[in-house]
């Protein structure tokens, strides 16, 4: 227990029991902190109506979930959101909001005129597919954005690497930390993955291996690109398939859709797992993997290539602001140029002639992103932020 608990409200679009790699950085970091004595408030929408109604405590947090009855590509409209954050943030001593997201602004004001501190973690530059309304929308969450930016007393960015591309930050950048996202991944079950291996490469020849790619099937990361490079890999590696772990029906995209041809070509060495919730079965997936893709356009560090790691597995990522960081910082995995499937292919293929030039030890992977880190830092930020609040 702190000798001075903090009184935290954390602010963020989707909340658990909504995966993806930014919930479960606010999940882990906001469990970390109530479980350390901290008391912990995320509000946030209430975008599933079979989700409760009432605020509930999840692991020591309290959840306040608002009416979301209008949807704006990925975000939620929620008609009491500034009367609501009104009164939260009057009860808190620091505000922890998640950009990008539309109310930003909101929180921007409301902490100034109440001298709270405010600390944003930014999860990515806000980029939607073409289409003169979806510029708009990021015009529009950039506009509110630049509100709180001016008003925050910390900016965390995932490293400073993607710090220093992103147009978010770039206005702030005296004000960014870099701050690694917490990764939380049980160990693997060995006979699950040996289990899981031998189902998905049941009737393949002895040559064939499996790459993994785990995330949504959205343009932004660019699973196309890793099926482009199948056949490349197979010309070497015949059988081999890859296995996608994520949902791939996206309600606010449809770029699974697009790719329908594309798919269907490949069928056959495609398996689609859709989303994996049980973190054990996530590890053993991991571990079955001879190597995750990660062919991604954008991304800001993407905690699955940390996950992978940790469970034995190497990664090929994009040399893209941000994605880089975790496979020079380690050295396992290689990295290439976006949007080139050849070159994905011949680097996935190098890590299949020799893995084992690519495993580092877990002690090794901890060492650079240790989850405990990751949470002191949270610690440290936001209580100096409230500290300069109250000093005005």
């Amino acid at each position: 227990m702190p000798d001075n608990p903090l009184k935290i409200l954390v602010a963020l679009q989707y909340y658990v029991p909504h995966r993806t790699g930014l919930t479960l950085h606010v999940q882990y970091v906001a469990e970390a902190l109530a479980a350390r004595g901290h008391d912990v408030t995320v509000v946030t929408a209430r975008y599933d109506p079979s989700l409760p109604r009432d605020e509930q405590v999840v692991n020591g947090v309290r959840v306040i979930r608002l009416w979301a009855p209008i949807r704006v590509t990925r975000g939620m409209v929620m008609p009491a959101y500034p009367y609501a954050a009104w009164k939260l943030v009057k009860m808190h001593d620091v505000v922890s909001i998640h950009t990008p997201m539309l109310e930003t602004s909101i929180f921007g004001l409301y902490t100034r005129l109440l001298r709270k501190g405010l600390v944003i973690t930014h999860h990515g530059d806000l980029i939607l597919p073409q289409g003169a309304f979806n510029r708009f929308v990021e015009a529009f969450t950039f506009a509110n954005y630049r509100v709180a930016g001016a008003a925050a007393h910390h900016i965390i960015a995932y490293s400073d690497d993607y710090a220093d591309n992103s147009y978010y930050i770039a206005p702030f950048r005296e004000k960014a930390i870099a701050v690694h996202p917490p990764v939380k991944l049980p160990a693997p079950d060995e006979r699950r993955a040996a289990e899981m291996r031998a189902e998905w490469l049941a009737g393949a020849p002895e040559s064939a291996r499996l790459i993994g790619y785990s995330g949504r099937f959205v343009e932004e990361k660019r699973p196309d690109v890793l099926i482009r490079a199948l056949p490349a890999v197979q010309e070497k590696y015949p059988g081999t398939k890859i296995v996608f772990a994520g949902e791939y029906l996206i309600k606010y995209e449809n770029f699974f859709e697009r790719n329908a041809d594309l798919i269907a070509r490949h069928r056959d060495d495609l398996i689609f797992l859709g989303l994996l919730k049980d973190p054990k079965e996530l590890a053993s997936f991991y571990r079955a993997i001879d190597v995750l893709a990660l062919p991604s356009d954008t991304e800001c560090f993407a905690l699955v290539q940390v996950e992978a790691m940790r469970c034995g597995t190497p990664v090929v990522a994009t040399d893209i602001p941000g994605a880089r960081v975790v496979v020079k910082k380690t050295g396992m995995g290689e990295i290439v140029p976006p949007r080139d499937p050849a070159a994905m292919a011949a680097a996935i293929t190098r890590v299949l002639d020799q893995p084992e030039r690519y495993i580092k030890s877990l002690s090794a992977i901890d060492e650079v992103f240790g989850f405990e880190k990751t949470v002191d830092m949270y610690e440290k930020l936001l209580r100096s932020a409230a500290e300069q609040a109250r000093r005005g």
